[in-house]
Parts: structure tokens; C-alpha cells; sequence
């Protein structure tokens, strides 16, 4: 049996631009989307605490050490800048490995640099 359980959040995220004319995806700084374990393309569910929408789509790095975090092609339709994120993905695990398990999370300030790990 496997159990689908969180593999990475990065929580209260601040959106720092949102572009409609890009084709998709969650653009996140590098550095941040790599300290949770996130990779390029991988699929996230995103919630946004401003406006209760959530949405899935995926991981596009953004330069390390920026802070970006935005919303891009339809999802710029779900939030605006300054709007707060939890950005998550989930893993597929054995019943074995459930038990010993502990996802990747960091919570971020109103700059998004790391709060909390």
C-alpha cells in the first residue's frame, strides 16, 4: 500500500508579479523552492490566503536569492501582488516509509526570505 503524504511547503508566500501572457506555471526564487525540495516542473497545488482560490500547475525557477514568486498565465487570474501562498506537493510513499516521514517546510516574512524552517 502507499500513502499520498506532503513532500514540500513553502508557507505564506507573497505573490510578486503576475503575468497573464506567459503560458503557465508558479515562478518561485530557486533558492527557495530547492529548500523545501521542489524541482523544475514538478506539479504543486497552491492555495491563496487572500481569496481562498486554489489552484494546481508547476514549478518554474525563478532567479535565486529574488524572493519571486509569481503567478503566471492563468493563475495570474487567481491572485494579485501582495497576496499570500502556502505552496505545496505531495509524494507517493510505502506504509513503511509514512512512519518516518517529515516534509520539507518554511514559512517565509513579508519579503520572502526565510522565517522559519
Amino acid at each position: 500500500m502507499t500513502i499520498c503524504l506532503l513532500k514540500s511547503k513553502i508557507h505564506r508566500a507573497v505573490v510578486t508579479g503576475a503575468s497573464v501572457d506567459y503560458e503557465g506555471s508558479l515562478t518561485i526564487a530557486s533558492d527557495l523552492a530547492e529548500r523545501v525540495g521542489l524541482l523544475p516542473y514538478e506539479k504543486i497545488l497552491v492555495g491563496n490566503m487572500g481569496n481562498g482560490e486554489r489552484f494546481e500547475t508547476y514549478v518554474i525557477y525563478g532567479p535565486h536569492g529574488s524572493g519571486v514568486i509569481e503567478l503566471n498565465g492563468a493563475t495570474a487570474h487567481l491572485g494579485k501582488i501582495g497576496d499570500r501562498l502556502t505552496i505545496m506537493s505531495y509524494a507517493w510513499v510505502d506504509a513503511d516509509e509514512a512512519r518516518r516521514h517529515k516534509p520539507s517546510v518554511i514559512v517565509l516574512d513579508e519579503k520572502n526570505q526565510i522565517k522559519r524552517a
